[in-house]
């Protein structure tokens, strides 16, 4: 299973995910910051770059939180609905309340759809896990919170300097909730210390090079075949070694025979059988005095239990190979460690809020089953162009875009800077103007075209959702080519072009024996018609994701 669906995740969590359908869900939504978070996409051949607007961090209370917060009262949910009201009284229709009501609503639909011995791991910072762990225990029980996670994204800064008077604020956390039963849950380890190791297992064994060191077989509290006499012998001037045949009864010349014995008010940690099993490992050596010690080697050992403190794992910085220019984006060895930890190869991971995918790409990296949800087509387009590029084709089903005119303009109606962007992905073009409202120029995106083997030209492209079309789209649009010096243009619309539009772009002329002006309709576009241009390798993105090695049997398929 490998779903991807553009859309609210309230909305298609309630139509489209099944009751205890998911093993682990993952979910880092917006921390309600107040900010605006921008990907900056480069050009090829290092022409500029642009910023767009991946989403923006701020709640405000309005008739959709009215809403959640009716549905809440009327939910059924006793704690949850006394738990919100109780907030509303104190903080009334401030922002954090818009915020807390949003995800409340969501959380009780992830509960529902996670299995019972499913975990939850919601990401968020300290300004508001205080709150979402008061909602989380009233939607899942007290009883079922398992870790507060404290992840070091950052090293600390002189925030000292500009006036500050916190210390630095340097992680995240992750709340982690069970549902019902035992949840599933595989320890991590971390490795040891050189110091530890240099310290702890000093000794190397010749010829193998392993690193070991010596054990107590004693233990305080004997039980069953722990307080017997172990039989050891040793030739004369040599080393004492186990006399598994019992053969100190019968003592032979030049052999000194003994039996070893717990130290005073001890057990044998062991039965006589194990040690005997350990004696013929080769795993037992002895003092001088002949008291066994086990011998237990460095590699064998799991490494350091991971806790809830996590400080190993660097956030990305601005050169990191996996960075995609994504606000936000967390590393990989991050939700490698949760899925690895709360699931099996073949279970299945939600993430709702999966803006470039981090939490997909690992759940696919790891061979589990996913879901992704977001409800922007920039997030959309960045994680599949980021698994193209790391697993190949991949046989994904993508909902919630549109497949048909009615659609199409339905989405043009509702969310025209979704739509603009969603045409522009079509055609594999960067959103020029930041989605964001007012003036653009007149340029919707660019498409960099191939003139050379390392040369690039940019075409301009315009976007009209508009159900009549004019000539003065095409007007427009040669004049803003023209003005910007642009190889070509591009005009993509939802109506059916005018024949005085077609004129208009005839009369262009060529460039590259390309039409140097060109017209597709949105229903050309789901027909899989294309600009006549050639068009440059990356579609969207500034920085391809690094390729990942099949794993044994994994084959590309169609995407």
């Amino acid at each position: 299973m490998r779903r991807l669906y553009y859309g609210d995740n309230l909305d298609v969590l309630r139509n489209f995910v099944a009751d205890g359908s998911v093993d682990l869900v993952y979910l880092d939504p917006p921390f309600n910051s107040k900010r605006d978070y921008n990907i900056l996409f480069k050009s090829p051949g290092g022409h500029g770059s642009a910023q767009v607007r991946a989403f923006t961090d701020s709640w405000r209370w309005c008739e959709e939180s009215e809403r959640a917060y009716e549905e809440i009262l009327r939910g059924g949910h006793a704690g949850l609905s006394q738990l919100v009201n109780a907030l509303r009284s104190w903080l009334g229709e401030a922002d954090l309340m818009a915020y807390l009501v949003m995800m409340a609503v969501r959380l009780v639909e992830l509960r529902r759809v996670l299995r019972s011995t499913g975990s939850l791991y919601l990401h968020c910072d300290p300004t508001t896990s205080h709150y979402l762990k008061l909602v989380l225990d009233a939607v899942f029980g007290p009883r079922a919170f398992v870790n507060e996670i404290s992840w070091q994204r950052t090293t600390a800064k002189s925030d000292h300097a500009q006036g500050a008077v916190h210390f630095p604020r340097v992680r995240d956390i992750i709340l982690r909730y069970r549902n019902e039963e035992r949840p599933l849950f595989k320890q991590p380890f971390g490795p040891y210390s050189d110091d530890y190791v240099a310290k702890s297992y000093r000794y190397t064994e010749p010829g193998t090079g392993r690193r070991y060191r010596y054990g107590d077989l004693t233990c305080a509290r004997g039980g069953g075949d722990t307080g017997y006499q172990w039989p050891i012998k040793r030739k004369s001037g040599g080393e004492w070694f186990a006399d598994l045949a019992e053969e100190y009864l019968t003592p032979k010349k030049g052999w000194e025979y003994s039996v070893a014995l717990p130290y005073k008010g001890r057990f044998w940690a062991y039965s006589q059988a194990n040690m005997a099993e350990m004696e013929r490992n080769g795993r037992l050596v002895y003092t001088a005095g002949g008291m066994p010690r086990y011998k237990g080697y460095l590699d064998e050992r799991p490494g350091v239990p991971v806790s809830d403190d996590w400080n190993d794992i660097p956030r990305l910085n601005a050169g990191a190979a996996e960075r995609l220019g994504y606000p936000t984006q967390k590393p990989l060895a991050l939700l490698e460690r949760i899925i690895e930890a709360s699931s099996n190869p073949g279970d299945v991971v939600l993430d709702p809020f999966c803006g470039c995918g981090t939490a997909l790409d690992a759940a696919e990296k790891l061979g589990r089953a996913w879901i992704g949800i977001d409800v922007t087509w920039l997030a959309i387009d960045v994680v599949s162009q980021r698994l193209s590029d790391r697993y190949g084709a991949l046989p994904v089903e993508l909902s919630g875009h549109p497949s048909d005119m009615e659609a199409a303009a339905q989405l043009a109606r509702s969310a025209p800077y979704q739509f603009q962007y969603w045409t522009l992905s079509l055609i594999g073009a960067q959103c020029a103007n930041g989605m964001k409202k007012g003036a653009d120029g007149g340029i919707d995106g660019i498409i960099w075209l191939r003139t050379g083997r390392n040369t690039h030209a940019k075409a301009i492209v315009s976007v009209k959702g508009g159900a009549t079309a004019g000539i003065s789209w095409m007007r427009d649009l040669r004049a803003v080519v023209e003005r910007e010096s642009a190889a070509a243009g591009v005009l993509l619309c939802l109506a059916e072009p005018t024949a005085g539009m077609r004129r208009e772009a005839a009369a262009a002329g060529l460039w590259n024996d390309a039409p140097k002006l060109q017209i597709l309709t949105v229903e050309q576009l789901l027909a899989g018609e294309r600009p006549r241009l050639p068009m440059a390798d990356r579609r969207a993105g500034s920085k391809p994701a690094r390729p990942q090695p099949p794993r044994d049997g994994q084959q590309s398929l169609g995407l």
